[in-house]
């Protein structure tokens, strides 16, 4: 396989020095090497890249761990901005909000790859992005962390070049949309990158990653509050050296697994304690997943995800660990051009959240994912049969006294229903039953919030997410200028915070005195806390029940597919056609400048061609579209004509810019190849100031573009036989002011390429 790589190599760099009339008798060797690199390119990169880079479910017992099968991924639409700007690896990805996707710089976006600086925001419910444009921002990098610790996001080191490693600290404000590079005190951070970092309440944790070509194992701890350094000494049974690896927080509990030393992937798995600062090597039970690095960790309820990474042949295989069992469940996913290597995982809700991640390889170019996600409550069943990790530990069936142990602050999950547990933890087979009282209570048949003082706030409402009972479904807002927070709490709290008012009477003092001695938010996140202590605790800080009079919703924006398939329905109906017609709405679709392309499989009864008129304006109001085409199967021609149909418009004339270059063209009459962007990239990243070059095959300029505007090629002969395709040639040279450089072979490259020998 390595040795078919080199001779495709060597195939595109050697080509040039060959006599052209070989060149052109080896036409048919090169169009088989081009078709049978296609089906190599995913093989390929596994050889490549450890040298470049430093619906119910069927259980299966295996070994002693489960393995499941069926779960899917599925891509998410992205609207707001090109889906290219998530085509990334080696960036960053962090939570806010409870329900978006912060992520920043990385190498890849949209045009011609490089290392970035953008910052973007993500909803992954709706698939909007949003770019986020601040001066002052931090220099494009790349293996960097950032890290949220309230209204704040910290980006830690990271490398902006190979020869400038970073040890910076910039803090980006959510609120005021601003970048401050952080002056911090304390002793010196190592430059590094490609380290780990996880949250636990305010302070930050970093460990391992690469410092001068050395691999390091070193933890510090950044003090958000402080803006100070530590190097934490170790105790216990340390990870050896080791970068490209994951690392999480569960309460006070610091988990890593694998990772590179620099002569092979890692599979071990240690926990840190942050209150005794002791390093531990986990022992689990069943199967562990087979060693990697450069893949993602994820907290999900109660267990620890790992998924991705290299090599690349397991990113096909989600991996779950019981936190409380220490038992491994492993998950076949069901993706085929996933490539999950340096990308990121958020989880929203009951959705882990895939950003970017790919590969480069030197001789087909460069692979990147498509933003996607999976359902993880379908993994709510692994919980059946589950069986406490103590022999002989009675379990609780009374929510009133269980304890629950703290989990990642820097993870999310909220859950709105209390179920039993064992263990402090949700047991799926017990059976529940409401706690017995001695007055009848009434059915909360209203939505209710809970209100305190907004110096209050944090704290509270770290103990409704604790438990799960904040209602994420409506919106928490304040009052009397901002004086009162309220809260949205779910029924079962209501139930559950009438009883206890009543059972602790006056025992409870309100808290009044800002300075009075009260549990910091650190103190929820890190300790055990049961009901009993929390329904004091919001006592204490004169939380009071009230009907919510508000009922703010959160609105969840409309899709554009959603907005087409309402408008297209209402459409139906008034013509009386049948609702059937409903199931040919396209669920993808192109964009080629301000074009939206549909389906050759869309809109294809011809039912549709009795409404068109009204049909046609609708479909492209709903997509964001000024125009509006349909794509028709291409012309079995020598030319290969397109075949696309405007229906919203009046030409098929577009410009689209790729790489830093201008490409125009009519769609409905020329093809645009889009399989090849990372080629036509690498191509134009080579050195060609004296060199003469011949493309057999133009086009509208795919490769002579880039040889001319980023190449610098002294000269190029453009060989091409579609007079539309010439015609939109001769534009495109003169729009990228590259015409004195070339000429147009117009007619059969058979005929015209030898003159020019």
């Amino acid at each position: 396989m390595v040795k078919l790589i080199v001779m495709v190599v060597i195939c595109v760099e050697g080509i040039k020095r060959l006599p052209l009339k070989e060149i052109l008798s080896a036409i048919v060797v090169w169009r088989k090497i081009w078709i049978l690199k296609r089906k190599i390119l995913m093989t390929s990169i596994v050889a490549y890249f450890p040298l470049n880079v430093t619906g119910s479910l069927n259980l299966k017992s295996l070994t002693g761990s489960q393995k499941v099968l069926g779960i899917n991924l599925s891509v998410i639409e992205i609207i707001g901005e090109p889906v290219e700007r998530l085509f990334l690896w080696g960036h960053s990805g962090c939570m806010v909000d409870q329900q978006k996707i912060l992520i920043f710089a990385g190498f890849g976006g949209i045009g011609r790859h490089a290392r970035r600086n953008d910052l973007l925001l993500l909803d992954p419910e709706c698939g909007m992005i949003e770019a986020i444009h601040v001066q002052g921002a931090p220099c494009p990098r790349l293996g960097h962390t950032s890290s949220v610790v309230g209204g704040f996001m910290y980006v830690i080191g990271g490398r902006a070049d190979p020869l400038n490693i970073l040890n910076d600290v910039w803090v980006f404000n959510m609120a005021k949309k601003e970048w401050n590079l952080l002056q911090c005190s304390g002793c010196h951070l190592p430059p590094r990158h490609r380290h780990a970092a996880a949250v636990v309440g305010t302070r930050i944790y970093v460990h391992g990653g690469i410092c001068k070509d050395e691999i390091i194992s070193s933890l510090y701890v950044l003090d958000t509050y402080k803006a100070e350094w530590t190097e934490i000494e170790i105790q216990g049974n340390l990870p050896s050296p080791r970068h490209s690896h994951s690392m999480d927080s569960h309460g006070s509990n610091l988990y890593t697994f694998g990772g590179f030393n620099g002569e092979k992937a890692l599979g071990d798995l240690y926990s840190f304690d942050v209150r005794t600062c002791l390093w531990s090597k986990q022992k689990t039970n069943g199967k562990a997943p087979k060693a990697r690095f450069s893949h993602s960790m994820f907290i999900y309820k109660n267990y620890l995800g790992i998924f991705g990474g290299c090599p690349v042949s397991q990113n096909h295989e989600l991996s779950l660990l019981d936190l409380q069992s220490y038992t491994w469940k492993h998950i076949m996913v069901n993706s085929i051009d996933g490539l999950f290597v340096r990308s990121t995982v958020n989880v929203v809700g009951d959705s882990l959240i895939l950003i970017g991640g790919g590969a480069s390889c030197f001789a087909f170019g460069t692979k990147f994912s498509e933003p996607m996600k999976v359902n993880l409550s379908l993994l709510t069943s692994l919980d059946d049969n589950f069986t406490p990790t103590k022999i002989g530990e009675e379990s609780r069936d009374s929510p009133e006294e269980e304890t629950i142990e703290g989990k990642n602050a820097n993870v999310q999950y909220l859950h709105s229903t209390a179920k039993p547990k064992v263990n402090g933890h949700i047991n799926q087979n017990a059976h529940f039953e409401e706690p017995s009282v001695k007055v009848e209570r009434q059915m909360v048949a209203v939505p209710c919030i809970l209100q305190l003082g907004k110096q209050h706030a944090k704290l509270v409402k770290d103990i409704l997410k604790r438990f799960g009972w904040l209602d994420i479904e409506r919106k928490v807002y304040s009052r009397e200028d901002g004086m009162f927070i309220c809260f949205p709490v779910t029924e079962k709290f209501c139930t559950m915070f009438e009883d206890k008012q009543k059972d602790l009477g006056d025992s409870c003092k309100v808290v009044t005195d800002l300075h009075s001695p009260r549990p910091s938010c650190l103190d929820i996140l890190s300790q055990d806390i049961s009901i009993s202590e929390s329904f004091k605790l919001l006592i204490a800080c004169g939380a009071t029940k009230l009907v919510d009079e508000v009922v703010k919703n959160k609105k969840t924006p409309n899709t554009p597919h959603k907005m087409m398939k309402e408008e297209v329905a209402s459409l139906l109906n008034s013509q009386g056609l049948p609702p059937e017609l409903l199931e040919q709405l396209p669920s993808r679709w192109e964009r080629l400048g301000d074009i939206v392309v549909l389906p050759v499989t869309s809109f294809k009864d011809p039912l549709w061609d009795s409404v068109g008129k009204e049909l046609w304006p609708l479909v492209a109001k709903s997509l964001g579209a000024l125009r509006l085409a349909r794509q028709a199967e291409i012309a079995q021609t020598g030319t290969r004509d397109s075949k696309l149909k405007i229906l919203v418009g009046d030409d098929g004339w577009v410009d689209h810019r790729e790489n830093g270059i201008l490409y125009s063209f009519d769609a409905t009459k020329c093809m645009f190849s889009w399989g090849n962007l990372s080629e036509k990239l690498r191509m134009g990243s080579l050195d060609c100031r004296n060199d003469v070059i011949v493309d057999l095959f133009s086009g509208i300029g795919y490769f002579t573009l880039p040889f001319l505007v980023r190449a610098n090629a002294k000269f190029v002969y453009a060989c091409e036989w579609n007079p539309d395709a010439v015609e939109a040639l001769h534009r495109n040279l003169q729009a990228n002011s590259v015409a004195d450089r070339c000429t147009i072979l117009e007619g059969d490259n058979r005929v015209t390429a030898p003159k020019v020998c």
